[in-house]
């Protein structure tokens, strides 16, 4: 995937904007879209707009010692079912 960035102005959007999305979804492609040559808004891969947490494997223990008694009474009520 290769990071470019391209303008584009809102006419031009509207008549492309499927190209648009699919260079930004395969490419990485960043669109800036402008209104008079003024930056106005951006297309942005999904990758680039909505920053990642971390994943699940790295959150284990995490909350070690946060339920207190909590583990014990759930063992309880299984050892009655």
């Amino acid at each position: 995937m290769q990071d470019t960035t391209q303008t584009a102005g809102v006419k031009e959007v509207r008549a492309n904007l499927a190209a648009i999305l699919r260079a930004a979804n395969r490419d990485g492609t960043v669109t800036v879209v402008t209104k008079r040559g003024v930056p106005y808004a951006a297309v942005v891969p999904v990758s680039k707009a909505v920053p990642q947490g971390p994943k699940l494997g790295a959150l284990r223990g995490s909350a070690r010692g946060c339920f207190g008694d909590a583990a014990k009474f759930v063992d309880r009520l299984r050892g009655e079912w």
